[in-house]
């Protein structure tokens, strides 16, 4: 059964928010409609987000790192959000196992929103429905996109390719590899909801710099004595320039 799913490197996340960007652009314009936003330039701005990096330090000082955390619906295989809905408007899909809504069924009565440890999910203050991230599904099959851009948005816009994105069964796919290959975990096992993204856990790396390329090197125009010099004629800085 095939499984879709993202795979977020903790390693590489520069917390640009480019995949929280991208990802309200795409979706606000998409099959998810417009994701409300309230007061966004006044003050104690709200809004509906898919996806959002939660930022902070860890360690003591002055042995501290920031850690950028992307988080977003995981997907889970066993999601408790659906067997709460009420009106069967929260469902996953067997081809994909994509969870979704169905805001034509949505009541906007929350119990999805408290039955996911995750807190994935958001009322849309205006719409009065939940909504979560879709993996951007309407992406995924649409033949008129060329076969590579069939991803989510995040994972098209991210600059240090910290998202994977595919299926997690695939013990062949990018996703799998990555998660076999470098540790990658589920959030909160323990709730046994079995999400099916993961991250890769920050490392250490090792940095290799030629010996070459860390010793400083005079300019070979220095050397050499090429370098240009001004005339004695030519105008200084105080004479071209007001300070």
């Amino acid at each position: 059964m095939t499984q879709l799913a993202l795979v977020i490197d903790l390693n590489v996340c520069v917390g640009c928010h480019a995949c929280v960007t991208s990802c309200k652009e795409w979706n606000t314009s998409g099959s998810a409609g417009a994701l409300a936003d309230e007061r966004p330039y006044g003050r104690d701005p709200t809004g509906t987000f898919f996806n959002r990096v939660q930022t902070f330090e860890v360690g003591t000082f002055p042995d501290t790192q920031t850690i950028h955390f992307p988080k977003s619906c995981l997907h889970c295989e066993d999601p408790p959000c659906v067997p709460v809905c009420p009106t069967g408007a929260s469902y996953k899909r067997p081809e994909d196992g994509i969870v979704l809504v169905d805001y034509d069924k949505c009541i906007g009565c929350k119990y999805c929103c408290w039955a996911c440890p995750y807190g994935a999910r958001e009322l849309d203050g205006e719409e009065r429905v939940m909504k979560k991230c879709t993996l951007c599904v309407d992406r995924l099959y649409d033949a008129a996109l060329a076969p590579d851009e069939r991803k989510p948005a995040c994972v098209m816009a991210c600059p240090t390719n910290a998202r994977l994105f595919g299926d997690i069964h695939d013990p062949a796919s990018e996703a799998s590899i990555a998660i076999r290959e470098q540790g990658g975990y589920a959030l909160m096992p323990e709730w046994g909801t079995h999400p099916a993204n993961h991250y890769l856990p920050r490392r250490k790396t090792t940095i290799r710099i030629a010996p070459e390329a860390i010793v400083r090197a005079d300019n070979p125009l220095k050397v050499d004595g090429k370098l240009p010099k001004p005339s004695p004629d030519s105008p200084s800085l105080d004479d071209s320039t007001s300070w």
